[in-house]
This record gives structure tokens, C-alpha cells and sequence, in this order.
């Protein structure tokens, strides 16, 4: 037995489903997660000596790639001042003010502690600027797991949200509308339908839980137009794409100014973190300010704020980067094309700067339902035949692949010869 499945055997006792997060899980591929010991550059070891090539790189924030000399030195030197204070510290101040300058639409942040908990401030924080309470959100796309964001479309886009979850209480969710990803008539609809009634509109600019879907040409562009006709806000979700695919992240790459916009992942460098922010009519409804209430203990930790601003910092001092990550991701996606032309496949495949995703289905992928026709037994056998070749990917089709400025050209011919190998068998 090897000390991943030891360590698994133990953790099931003691930890719901032996993960502390379910995308940890190997439910959707079968077998048992690897226990991860270190991590360097673009590589991950496991617990057993295993070395792979990562693709999900902590789920976005290793952008650098794993254990980047500068952010590891900035966290050390914090962490001899102390691990917490409660109590406002220089740092903060530096992280929103560096936030403000690369984000054109952030007048004020706030710093939370997860993207789930920025989710739910800044749906409290529309709500109570608009004074309206229901909220539009997209089918498949991911807002963290407060309850009203865990809902599900019930029988069409005309219905009140219903519970996605054991344990949310229907009324956390009937003000929960939600919209079909880049059908901007069914937004319209649920505007037509509840009118005055939007506090806000709330997307993944890049949809990148349900894989990697992009917006079709012009649909930000009409989502902005509609909450500006009807009075309600535009929040992005930029917890993924957030200073990944830009420095001014997707709002920037596609020229969309939401009113509102919610950060996590990059902006921590690998340590918890989240943050809202928007315009400052807005921002200035949170307390202390405002009537509008929120609080965390450890928010703006000053480790967090550390590796966080060091790691803007180095992608804001070097374009290159955005260059690099941008040319390894079209290369990949280039090249897989040609491997599926050449096997006969049509398989869909997404994705945008460094990140893409593969779909095991000859349906063009544009919202969930076309998403939801990928054969997810093939993506098992998949992920399994890549991961037994020192490849680590997502351990769901529904995930990202995440590419880093660690990577080059090596690593990627790697995996598309394996990615080839393994459609050999199809």
C-alpha cells in the first residue's frame, strides 16, 4: 500500500470524504487522491516520491509557478513580525492601494478571507446600495458555497431559485434567479419578469467551473447595458481569472467595467485570501461607513497581504509573463487540435491566455448544458492514463487547466504527447 492510500485510509475517519474540499476528491475518476509533500517550479511531489507536471497549480493562485524564491522570502520576512494581529497593519493599506492602481473600476477594496465570503459581501453589499434583493447568476457558473449562490434553475430560467444543496433552507434561494450563459435573452427575460426587483447581476467573466466556457462576442457588453438600463449592478467574479488573464484581469483583457468585483486566488500568492471592491458609492455603504454590515478577524492577515502584493508586484513589473503565459496556452490548444484532427476526433476544446480545458464531446461548448455532454467516463480514463505518466490535472472534466509562468515548452510537448497516446486508445 503506498502512503497516499495510507494516508487516505486514515483521513476518512476523521475528515468528511477524507478531503477538505471536494474538488480534492477522485469521486469523478475513481481511486484516491494523492497526498501532496512539496512543490517547485511546475512540479508537485507526493507523499510516495512521485514527481508530476501541474496543471491546477493550487487551483489558480500559482501563477509564478510553486514556491517562487521572492514570495517565499516576502512571507518569511512578515511571519518575524508576527502571524496576526487583529488590528490594522501597513500592509493592508499597500494591498488595496496596489489593487486600486491595476483595477480601473476598483475605487475601494475590502479583505476577506475566501472568495466564497467576498461572494456573499458584496451580494449584501448590492443589495443594500439598490435596496432590491433578488440576484442573477449563470447556470455552471461557481460563486463559493454561501447558501444563496447554491441553487439551481429549477424547470427554466422563469423560476425562483431552488436549493442545490441539503441544508439551504429554500428561502435563502428564492431570490436566487438564474440565467443561461451566453444567452443574453434569458437575462432579459428574468429582467422583464422582476422588474425593479434586480439588486444585481453576478458572472464568471470567463466561466471556468463548468471547464473553461468563454463569453460570446458582445455579451458582457450587453449584461453591462442591461443592469445600467435597469438600476441593478455588474459583478464579476474574477476569483480565477482575476490578474491571470491580464493585469487587470478579464474586465480589462475583454474592456468591461462591472460595478463591483470579487478577487481571490492570485491576489493571496497561495495563502487564504479574498477581496471585494468596486465603485466608491458602493463601497462606502460597508460599515464602518455604511449600514451595510461586515466583519472578519483575520481579514487583511499581514502574511497574506505579503505574498499577495509581492506576487502583483512581479506580474505588474514584468509583462512578459502575460506574453509567455499567452503563447504556451495557444500552443497547447493549437497543438491539440491538430493531434484530435489527425485521430479523426472533434472533441471540444476551450480556453483563453492559460487557461483551457478539454471536452470530451464533439458539441460546441457554450453554457453548461452543451458542457454537460461531455462523456465523463472518457475524461476518467483520461485523467487516471495522465496522471500514471507524471501528469496532474483536475481530477473532474468540470475544472480548469491551469498553466503557469513555470512552464515551458518542455512540459507542454510532454503532455501533448501523452494527451496523444492516450486518444490513440479511443
Amino acid at each position: 500500500m503506498s502512503k497516499s492510500q495510507e494516508l487516505f485510509k486514515r483521513a476518512v475517519k476523521c475528515i468528511p470524504g477524507g478531503v477538505n474540499s471536494p474538488v480534492r476528491a477522485f469521486n469523478a475518476v475513481g481511486g484516491n487522491p494523492r497526498f501532496i509533500k512539496r512543490a517547485e517550479g511546475a512540479y508537485i511531489y507526493d507523499v510516495d516520491g512521485n514527481k508530476y507536471i501541474d496543471y491546477i497549480g493550487s487551483w489558480g493562485p500559482m501563477i509564478l509557478g510553486h514556491d517562487n524564491k521572492e514570495i517565499r522570502e516576502a512571507v518569511i520576512k512578515a511571519c518575524e513580525n508576527g502571524l496576526s494581529f487583529g488590528a490594522a497593519t501597513e500592509i493592508e493599506v499597500e494591498m488595496a492601494e496596489l489593487i486600486c492602481e491595476l483595477i480601473p473600476s476598483i475605487e475601494m477594496i475590502r479583505m476577506v478571507n475566501s472568495g466564497t465570503e467576498a461572494v456573499m459581501s458584496a451580494i449584501r453589499a448590492a443589495r443594500g446600495y439598490t435596496g432590491r434583493n433578488k440576484i442573477i447568476k449563470f447556470a455552471g457558473c461557481y460563486h463559493g458555497h454561501s447558501d444563496s449562490m447554491l441553487v439551481k434553475a429549477g424547470s427554466g430560467v422563469m423560476v425562483a431559485g431552488v436549493p442545490d444543496s441539503a441544508g439551504v433552507p429554500k428561502g435563502c434561494a428564492e431570490d436566487t434567479l438564474t440565467a443561461i450563459y451566453n444567452d443574453i435573452s434569458s437575462v432579459e427575460d428574468l429582467f422583464n419578469k422582476n422588474k425593479d426587483c434586480i439588486a444585481a447581476v453576478i458572472i464568471e467573466p470567463v466561466a471556468a467551473n463548468m471547464g473553461v466556457v468563454l463569453p460570446e462576442e458582445g455579451f458582457l457588453n450587453e449584461l453591462r447595458r442591461l443592469c445600467t438600463e435597469n438600476g441593478s449592478l455588474l459583478i464579476f467574479d474574477e476569483v480565477i481569472t482575476g490578474f491571470r488573464l491580464s493585469i487587470s484581469g478579464a474586465q480589462g483583457y475583454y474592456d468591461i467595467k462591472p460595478d463591483l468585483t470579487i478577487f481571490g486566488k492570485i491576489i493571496g500568492g497561495g495563502m487564504p485570501v479574498g477581496a471585494y471592491g468596486g465603485r466608491r458609492d458602493i463601497m462606502e455603504q460597508i460599515s464602518p461607513v455604511g449600514t451595510v454590515y461586515q466583519a472578519g478577524t483575520l481579514s487583511g492577515n499581514p502574511i497574506a497581504m505579503a505574498a499577495g502584493k509581492k506576487e502583483l508586484e512581479i506580474l505588474r513589473d514584468n509583462p512578459q509573463i502575460y506574453t509567455h503565459l499567452n503563447k504556451l496556452g495557444s500552443y497547447y490548444r493549437k497543438e491539440l487540435k491538430e493531434i484530435l484532427k489527425r485521430r479523426g476526433l472533434n472533441y471540444s476544446i476551450t480556453g483563453v491566455g492559460s487557461l483551457s480545458c478539454l471536452f470530451f464531446t464533439d458539441t460546441e461548448v457554450k453554457d453548461y448544458e452543451s458542457a454537460k455532454t461531455s462523456e465523463v467516463r472518457v475524461f476518467g480514463r483520461y485523467f487516471n492514463y495522465m496522471l500514471e505518466r507524471g501528469i496532474y490535472i483536475a481530477p473532474a472534466q468540470f475544472e480548469a487547466m491551469f498553466i503557469s509562468n513555470a512552464h515551458t515548452y518542455k512540459e507542454i510537448d510532454i503532455t501533448l504527447e501523452a494527451a496523444e497516446n492516450f486518444l490513440k486508445t479511443i
